[in-house]
């Protein structure tokens, strides 16, 4: 096979058009991406979000931060994300630093989401011990009630985070697990990317 797929000197260009065909290929959550970060004792947590925008400065995704993933990201400042879209034999990695979001994006993103899912930023507790389900289900019921015909606000401790990237890594499938392997990196505050390929 060719490089085609490696057509860009441009990280995020090449992002826009795999991202592209994940959508047309997957048949759900092209979005999904697995999530790292460390915890205080310097272990890994990993989870899968969902990747909610992206331009040149970086990806976004909204969390709780006060739940576990959110308390890791403020401590470190750090995170790295991975795609796997099986469908395509293809995945990119990203490693980088994390920065919050704007107000206006993070408020205009979670008025953008569904009525039951704003509820569920308010009564969901994330990551703490919960006694059962139905404790969690009548919080809801409760908010629910409680903002009946009004405006759904943002909770002050769901917010949004962009990664900055420091390093993107393209794979692709190929016979024999001969992939091809493709890294943009850059230093901290750079704009200019470095590309090397990495053997399988």
């Amino acid at each position: 096979m060719t490089d085609n797929f490696f057509i860009e000197n441009d990280p995020f260009a090449l992002f826009d058009r795999w991202f592209a065909d994940a959508n047309k290929h997957e048949s759900e959550d092209a979005n999904a991406m697995a999530l790292a970060s460390v915890d205080e004792a310097g272990l890994p947590n990993i989870r899968v979000v969902l990747l909610k925008a992206w331009d040149k400065r970086g990806f976004v995704f909204y969390t709780n931060l006060e739940s576990k993933k959110g308390v890791e990201i403020i401590a470190s400042g750090k995170v790295a994300v991975n795609f796997h879209w099986k469908s395509l034999k293809r995945q990119v990695r990203i490693r980088g630093l994390i920065e919050r979001v704007t107000k206006e994006e993070a408020d205009a993103y979670f008025q953008s989401r569904r009525r039951i899912s704003q509820l569920g930023a308010w009564a969901s507790q994330q990551s703490r011990p919960l006694k059962d389900r139905d404790t969690l289900m009548a919080r809801v019921d409760q908010l629910e009630s409680d903002y009946q015909d009004k405006e759904i606000l943002r909770p002050p401790h769901w917010d949004g985070s962009r990664i900055l990237p420091l390093e993107i890594e393209f794979w692709q499938d190929q016979d024999f697990r001969l992939h091809d392997r493709l890294v943009f990196k850059r230093e901290e505050g750079s704009k200019s990317w470095n590309i090397l390929r990495l053997y399988p």
